[in-house]
């Protein structure tokens, strides 16, 4: 998850580093922990994953910023909501980081529970759902998460794969996007209603509406604090977004995930949409990666601009 680019690129390694510093004596921790060889926390554990994805995906919105690349619109994943809503204005660097560190710390004593990535639309998979296992992301319109307590979604993944559907783990300890994190809500409000919540100064989708972010629930606790018991509906977020114009989609976070999503939306298989991501898909050369899509957005400007 970007070790590489953090040793090489100053942009990145800062805005990294502020991160750290921000949420106080467990920074130096996690940092080490990401930058070691063999770390102390695996890494779908909450504490370690969900912090250094918000980090991170801050860290590159704030690389592509040193370039000139403004963004016309941002479009969060979960976590990267979260990420978005700084980048948009919405909450502060500061006080986002040490509340995500400080949520993160609770979750560590959550249920046992998981999440489960099923080739399948939602409709084909809800009547198959028991036990507070419910339907936790819609990333594409045949890849359904399920999330949820670790006994019932054992069972709901051998009932799917008994009819022939292809199920993989999702690398989380923690089942987010379900009601097993409902105790965890309360707290969480009382702590966004103590920052600052400001109305987004570039336009958001939200992935948990697929509607643009309104000013009234960008500065709403509830709409925060609720996020992890909330289904993410990635795909129907993109169609919006894609709804609206020809983009450019950068992804800016580890690896591939999303852009593999979006190559399959109609608007970018017919080229009217274009993906570029800022990570390679597995682990290898951030750097060189990175300087390659630096490449290409150069090319798509000077493009627009001839154009």
């Amino acid at each position: 998850m970007a070790t590489r680019l953090y040793a090489h690129n100053e942009v990145f390694a800062a805005a990294m580093d502020e991160f750290f510093a921000a949420i106080g004596d467990g920074g130096s921790l996690l940092r080490a922990d990401w930058l070691s060889a063999d770390p102390v926390l695996p890494m779908d554990h909450v504490q370690r994953s969900q912090p250094l994805l918000f980090a991170i995906d801050h860290a590159y919105g704030r690389l592509l910023r040193s370039w000139g690349v403004a963004p016309v619109v941002l479009l969060g994943h979960s976590m990267g909501e979260v990420a978005a809503a700084v980048l948009a204005g919405v909450l502060d660097f500061g006080e986002a980081a040490r509340l995500v560190w400080w949520r993160c710390e609770r979750l560590v004593g959550a249920p046992a529970g998981g999440m489960l990535a099923v080739a399948a639309p939602p409709d084909l998979v809800r009547p198959h759902l028991r036990g507070q296992v419910v339907v936790g992301g819609v990333n594409a319109p045949k890849q359904t998460i399920v999330a949820g307590p670790e006994g019932p979604l054992r069972e709901v993944t051998r009932s799917l794969r008994a009819l022939g559907i292809s199920c993989a783990d999702v690398p989380s300890q923690t089942p987010f996007h379900s009601p097993v994190l409902a105790d965890s809500v309360p707290a969480a409000r009382d702590a966004f209603a103590r920052i600052t919540l400001r109305p987004p100064t570039v336009p958001v989708v939200s992935c948990y509406t697929a509607r643009p972010l309104a000013d009234a629930e960008a500065v709403d606790p509830d709409y925060w604090a609720a996020q992890p018991t909330r289904p993410v509906l990635f795909w129907p977020a993109l169609e919006a977004l894609l709804a609206s114009g020809d983009h450019l989609l950068v992804e800016t976070g580890p690896g591939q995930v999303l852009s593999r999503l979006a190559r399959r939306h109609p608007a970018v298989r017919a080229g009217r949409s274009r993906v570029l991501p800022l990570a390679p898909a597995l682990p290898g050369d951030e750097v060189a990666t990175l300087l390659a899509a630096r490449e290409a957005l150069e090319q798509a400007e000077a493009g627009a601009v001839s154009g």
